[in-house]
């Protein structure tokens, strides 16, 4: 009774007028929007298979929202990766041999409901470092004979302005030159001149003719996706070992694929490179700046390579006195240099034995480098090219292998120029030491890890340093 008494009290107490009316909803609703409030459905899950370079594969169970470089991040986590805005999605149709990087803002799963049930396909997840490289270097990815700009456009256009073109959605650069074309329904290919124009891709049938009674529309990009051939002329049967070509994003769309190839390495990547900007445009920009989003002073296309440490402050140091000293010359600070890598070497070259006494092992330098992540054992010359092509063709991008030719030497394959050069290391044997070099022994390093750590520093008689290692990883 008492507690009936209480409550009827209350109710006859008078409510208080809300001074905010408009800022409230109703009484019989909810204070909040709904719309502030989180959603109480959980997004659906799917599970996924994802391959490294040795074929293992890990199934991942990822909202079925997640993007590619989300996808790319969970990865990183849960392999302890370092993550150095490099590692990318992979999409490889192993039936046709082609295969592309997956944009890193493309949905997974879309990518996967595009694939037909006769096609054998799969992802990768491996390192790309040519990803966004035309945003740090487009001289090399547009050269001038390939290039040509609208009456409005300056014609004595500075390199760094040319992503800005390329970006700025009134005006485009117009590329053109010769490829190869597959003719439908025939094996045969045919070279024709090609222009690249913001409406599409066209060729023309009437030699290098650009008016428009003699173009011909050839495909478009918005339905369709952009592959590389990965096979080269084994399954097209091209004229060269540089193909790319359009897929319609369909289940079942393979006999409308427009296959193209060009004459050599560069020609390809200025194509390629201009069809995903001419698709993507202001979003490849995004995706490239993401990473660096919240840094102060980073402004994107003028920003400029950062220097190592090593090269910016480090300095040549003596410790052997009472009184530590800088090193100017640099011909002492080499020697200095060299002696300490050989000490060093020898040190951890020391094996203790039952006694405690250090044991020597002469022939750890022999075998030291087989467990390096740069070191491939026994690859062939085209494997080796194959696999610095998946890490894309960025300056300074390698990997050492046995010779093939001649069991006692190594190959060191560079990646400069937009080509795969192959520099072959020799053993020499001097006063019953065992060193390799690369220059007839002008320069000599007791095992391959000082030679690579030498030629990351140094360019040598390489015309590039040495950046970034070729490695098999897992997942």
């Amino acid at each position: 009774n008492r507690r009936k008494k209480k409550d009827a009290s209350i109710l006859e107490i008078p409510s208080i007028p809300n001074p905010f009316p408009e800022l409230c909803c109703s009484p019989f609703a909810s204070v909040l929007s709904a719309s502030l409030l989180p959603k109480a459905t959980s997004r659906k899950k799917q599970v996924i298979k994802v391959y490294s370079e040795d074929d293992t594969s890990r199934a991942l169970e990822v909202p079925s929202d997640i993007t590619a470089r989300d996808l790319c991040q969970l990865l990183i986590l849960k392999n302890h990766y370092i993550d150095d805005h490099s590692w990318t999605l992979f999409e490889q149709l192993t039936h046709t041999g082609l295969g592309r990087a997956i944009e890193d803002h493309e949905l997974v799963m879309e990518v996967q409901s595009n694939w037909g049930m006769e096609e054998e396909s799969r992802l990768y997840f491996r390192k790309y470092y040519a990803k966004y490289e035309f945003f740090k270097n487009p001289v090399s990815f547009f050269p001038d004979h390939m290039m040509s700009f609208s009456s409005e456009t300056s014609a004595a256009i500075s390199h760094s302005g040319i992503l800005q073109i390329f970006l700025n959605s009134s005006t485009y650069p117009e590329i053109h030159g010769f490829l190869h074309a597959k003719e439908q329904g025939k094996k045969s290919w045919k070279k024709l001149y090609f222009l690249l124009r913001r409406s599409g891709l066209y060729f023309s049938t009437r030699g290098t003719s650009k008016e428009p009674r003699h173009l011909q529309f050839f495909c478009e990009f918005s339905n369709s996706d952009m592959y590389m051939s990965l096979t080269g002329k084994k399954i097209s049967g091209s004229p060269t070992n540089y193909g790319f070509c359009f897929k319609p994003n369909k289940p079942g769309g393979p006999r409308d694929v427009k296959q193209l190839c060009a004459d050599d390495e560069q020609s390809r990547t200025c194509w390629m490179t201009a069809v995903r900007l001419l698709k993507y445009g202001m979003q490849l920009y995004q995706n490239y700046m993401q990473p660096y989003q919240g840094r102060s002073g980073c402004s994107p296309l003028n920003m400029t390579p950062m220097r190592s440490i090593s090269e910016n402050s480090l300095v040549a140091m003596d410790f052997s006195g009472h009184r530590s000293r800088i090193i100017e010359n640099p011909t002492e600070a080499l020697s200095v240099a060299v002696e300490e890598g050989l000490a060093w070497r020898r040190r951890g070259c020391l094996r203790l034995n039952s006694h405690g006494s250090p044991i020597a092992m002469p022939n750890i330098g022999m075998s030291i480098h087989r467990s390096q992540s740069w070191f491939h054992h026994k690859i062939s010359r085209d494997e080796a090219q194959r696999l610095i092509l998946q890490h894309g063709l960025v300056d300074g991008v390698f990997l050492v292998r046995d010779s093939q030719s001649n069991p006692k030497t190594f190959v060191l394959s560079l990646s400069h120029g937009l080509k795969i050069k192959h520099f072959q290391i020799v053993p020499l044997e001097d006063d019953g030491k065992l060193f390799y070099t690369l220059d007839d022994g002008h320069t000599r390093f007791t095992d391959l890890i000082q030679l690579v750590e030498f030629y990351q520093l140094n360019k040598g008689v390489l015309p590039c340093k040495l950046k970034h290692y070729c490695a098999r990883i897992a997942v």
